[in-house]
């Protein structure tokens, strides 16, 4: 009786790198279809986001639309934006509350609609 699978040692070298080629083809072809499967289910779930985004926002309008709920008041303290000019957050936070201290008011009192950085040529 024939052996379906010869032994290493039996195998010549055409045999040998039939069986090694056969093998990677093999495998390769597993990482085919799972990313195949994995752009697949990827497209499914991408569908099924955007089609929940564009249903939300009707359930939300059929859900306002009986009682209109009006505007939450803004925080205390809270005086709208301030416009920066060339001016990180870190250092416009800085000049505030310098500012507020002079002052001797407490910053929630204060307003400031923009702060701009004062280059030395414009002095």
């Amino acid at each position: 009786m024939a052996k379906i699978f010869p032994a290493a040692s039996d195998m010549g070298l055409g045999e040998a790198g039939i069986t090694a080629v056969f093998g990677y083809a093999v495998v390769f072809l597993g990482l085919l279809i799972l990313m195949i499967l994995l752009y697949i289910m990827a497209a499914v779930f991408k569908a099924k986001a955007k089609k929940s985004e564009n249903a939300a926002p009707a359930e939300i309008k059929a859900a306002d639309s009986p009682a209109k709920v009006p505007a939450a008041p803004l925080a205390p303290g809270s005086a709208g934006n301030v416009k920066l000019f060339d001016v990180p957050d870190k250092e416009a936070a800085m000049v505030m509350a310098v500012v507020a201290y002079k002052m001797q008011k407490p910053l929630n009192e204060l307003r400031f609609i923009s702060i701009k950085e004062v280059k030395s040529d414009e002095i």
